[in-house]
Order: C-alpha cells, then structure tokens, then sequence
C-alpha cells in the first residue's frame, strides 16, 4: 500500500492516518469539517489536499448513519482500488449498498474493536490498534486484492485480525460494547441528582463502571440507531434478570425465614452466573484470563511517583501485569494496586520496602 484515502477524521479515521503516514504511506484526509481534517493534517497524519487520482485504498470513518452514502459516493468516483469502513456495525452498510446496486467486490466491511472516552482528532493516536482485534466480514465476492489490503492496513496498524460474518459481528458487538455502554450509562445516571455526601464515597468500583458513559452521546446514538435489535433483545433480557433479582432482594427483607433462604439463593445464582461470565472474558494479550496477585502501595499525588514505582519494581526484577490507581478523596495521595504473578509478590514487597514504599496489606 503506497497511496490511501480517510474520510472522517475522528479519532477512528485520524488514529488510522497517523498510523499509516508513520509507515510511510501517503495518507489524504477528508472531512465534512474540513476544519477536523486540517487539524488532523497538522497532527501528522497526512494531507488534507484532494488525492490526485485514485488510491490504494479509501478507509470511510465516518457516523454509522453515513457510511453506506459515503462508501456509495466513492466507488461510483473511482476513488479507489479498495474501499473499507470501520464503523461499529456491519451488516447494515452492505445491506444499504446491495440495494444501490453497487458492485461490491471492491468493498470489505471491517471494525477495529478499540477506542476512547473522548471523541476528535486531538484523541487520536497511532497506537490506538496495537493488539486488538479488528473484525473483517469478507464475503464470497471479495476480489482478493481487496481482503489483501485490508490484511495489510490491519497488519500496519499492528492489530490481530479476525474475520466474521456481518450480521454475527453485530449481534457480538451489542454483546460485548453496545449493551454495556447503555448499562454504564443507566448506573452513571443514578449519580446525577445523587446526595454529594454519596457521591464523595465513590470509589474504583464505581469508576469502573461508570468509565464509558462519559462517551459523547450522539456517536452513541448514530452507533445504536445501526444496531437496534440485537442491542434490545439483549437489554430485554437483562431486564428480566433484573426483574428477578428485584424480587429476590425483596424477598431478603421478608419476616418469613423461606422467603429469606430463597431471596439469598435467588442473588447468588446471579453473582455465581456472573462469575462463570467474568471469567470468559480475554485477560492479557487476548489470552485466557490469569489470576494475578495485588501488592497494594500508597503513593502521593506528584510528578514523577508512578515513573519511580515502575522503575523499582523493575529493579526488583518484577514485571507487573496490570495496574489500578484508587484515588484517596480530599487527599493528594492514592493506592496503587499492581497486578503481578504470584510468585512475584514477595520479591516485589521486598524491593519496594527497601526503597521505602509504605506498602498495604
């Protein structure tokens, strides 16, 4: 791939571009904004200037709403040897331009499963992708030119390809990324006319799952709008879940002993389910999940601190899997939770004790 063309510099398109101008390919932007696409430009990312003839490839990174029109528009131009898509719902886009009667051996749906809270070029990043998944739903009439840059561009961008079926992505999607946004949104939610007195205990717990509502609402709207059914089958089945284990607590603030013992099992075959669910969920790398030791360390609010415990705990010899911080409220100080294999934790608490970390139990 020499030559590529992004339309939609959001932080999708514009993560994209920066990633293949650093790669040496010649990267133009576009935007209904043109003034996004200049500020994706001055990041790095590419030339805001029209491409002068067709490229390798156009990579439309534009709302859900838009994509097939988009797509539609550049095929019909010639634009380029191969057109793609990333937008988080598949099935919907080929469905819009089979209809157009469009020749879709050019086109290949794709979805990079990766992003951020925030929205806009300024998020954009060019490691953005690097190891996760980026769905591909080739169909029988894929030319293989096209499957091949698409390989490439995920390849560039140093994700791990997985190929799909489109409709099957989307009832994934609404799964894994749709679904829990609304439930994040519906627990944060809770916390906008809360007592400040509650909202002041707020801790890792609730950040974590209040983390992704802080998306910007209408993407969220274009997304679901793509993908309503699955989204509310889903939601519908939660929502008997919900149901249930309404009734179940309910039941725990009953006189009657039975009620009590069957609102108590009621919860537990929740949590229990929730269990066998969590523990599906892809640890490190996408590998099977791992089960880590916390050495818990308490660290002040300044520069430079998180840098010093890394570091340490390098000389130490350890290397830490994952990292939590738990900010201490009206303190300037937190506790930093390091995920480490277990093996690891003695020689971690050592190290950092003799460095004079005041370690947690």
């Amino acid at each position: 791939m020499r030559t590529a063309l992004v339309i939609g510099t959001g932080l999708i398109g514009t993560s994209i571009a920066l990633t293949l101008a650093e790669r040496g390919v010649a990267v133009h932007l576009e935007d209904a904004d043109p003034g996004q696409a200049r500020t994706a430009a001055g990041l790095g990312a590419g030339s805001a200037e029209e491409p002068p003839g067709p490229v390798d490839l156009a990579v439309v990174a534009v709302p859900p709403a838009h994509v097939a029109a988009t797509l539609a528009d550049t095929m019909r131009r010639g634009r380029a040897r191969a057109c793609l898509d990333v937008a988080s719902v598949k099935g919907g886009p080929r469905r819009e331009l089979a209809a157009l009667g469009l020749d879709l051996s050019g086109y290949l749906g794709s979805h990079p499963m990766s992003g951020r809270e925030r929205s806009g070029p300024l998020a954009a990043t060019a490691d953005l992708f690097e190891g996760r998944p980026w769905v591909l739903t080739p169909t029988p009439e894929t030319d293989t030119e096209v499957l091949n840059l698409a390989l490439e561009l995920v390849s560039l961008c140093r994700a791990v390809p997985v190929v799909m079926d489109a409709d099957a992505h989307d009832r994934a999607v609404a799964l894994v990324s749709h679904m829990p946004h609304l439930v994040s949104g519906l627990v944060a939610a809770r916390l906008e006319h809360a007592d400040d007195s509650a909202v002041r205990l707020c801790g890792q717990g609730i950040r974590d799952v209040t983390r992704i509502a802080a998306s910007d609402p209408r993407m969220w709207i274009d997304i679901l709008s793509a993908n309503p059914g699955p989204v509310a089958d889903l939601l519908g089945a939660l929502a008997e879940d919900l149901e249930a284990t309404v009734a179940a607590l309910r039941a725990l603030e009953s006189g009657d002993a039975e009620r009590r013992r069957a609102g108590a099992e009621g919860v537990e075959r929740l949590l229990r389910r929730g269990n066998a669910g969590q523990i599906r969920v892809p640890g490190k790398h996408g590998a099977a999940p791992r089960a880590y030791e916390t050495v818990a360390v308490l660290i002040s609010d300044q520069p430079g601190e998180l840098a010093r415990i890394f570091a340490d705990a390098g000389r130490a010899g350890v290397n830490i899997e994952d990292v939590r911080i738990e900010h201490a409220t009206g303190q300037q100080a937190g506790l930093v939770q390091l995920m480490v294999e277990p093996a690891a934790v003695g020689p971690l608490r050592l190290g950092l004790a003799e460095r004079g970390w005041s370690l947690r139990a």
